[in-house]
């Protein structure tokens, strides 16, 4: 029974995200979170009260999910430009996998969704937070200089979203993973590595 019980709030989440995923936060409602899992209404609200948690579950879900792929990067055998380059890359390659956050990116710029603009400022600050994590780790280490990681964290995370998301609408087209990977080691990365 308790198998069971984890399988449709996992289904539930599921179809929440694929929801999100296609509509939006905005356009996607309870009873298509229903009709996607193949369960009642009322199943659903069993386990959330609204579609805000539904989008908050889904976000944390996302992040972990996130976070994995990029640790999975990470050697502390190599330098840390090296895993800086690695965990860029798989970034990139996560980005292109999750609809979700790309939908939300879309919804805030054009709807400007309260709790869309909410759940995107909690994903930019456990990113941040991320980040600053393997930047003490390389300072530590001596690979960088100490800088306020935070900052320098921040920095990275919005040249990244700006050289995938702005550049492709300011311009029609998207740059390859790899010059994106250049840009942000030759502008920030170097700038704090131990001459």
């Amino acid at each position: 029974m308790e198998g069971e019980h984890v399988d449709k709030k996992q289904l539930i989440l599921e179809a929440a995200t694929t929801s999100f995923s296609m509509f939006g936060y905005k356009a996607t409602t309870m009873d298509q979170v229903a009709k996607i899992a193949r369960v009642g209404k009322g199943t659903v609200y069993i386990y959330y009260e609204n579609k805000q948690q539904l989008l908050e579950e889904a976000v944390v879900s996302m992040i972990e999910e996130m976070k994995k792929q990029t640790e999975q990067g990470f050697d502390a055998s190599i330098s840390f430009m090296d895993n800086v380059h690695k965990a860029i890359i798989n970034l990139m390659q996560y980005r292109e996998k999750h609809i979700l956050f790309v939908k939300l990116l879309e919804e805030e710029k054009r709807l400007q969704t309260p709790e869309v603009q909410q759940m995107l400022m909690n994903i930019n600050q456990q990113t941040v937070s991320y980040i600053s994590s393997k930047l003490e780790i390389a300072i530590q280490r001596g690979e960088i200089r100490e800088c306020n990681t935070k900052v320098v964290a921040y920095v990275m995370l919005k040249s990244y979203l700006a050289l995938i998301f702005d550049w492709q609408q300011m311009n029609g087209y998207s740059l390859p993973e790899e010059e994106i990977v250049n840009i942000i080691q030759e502008t920030i990365i170097r700038g704090l590595t131990l001459k």
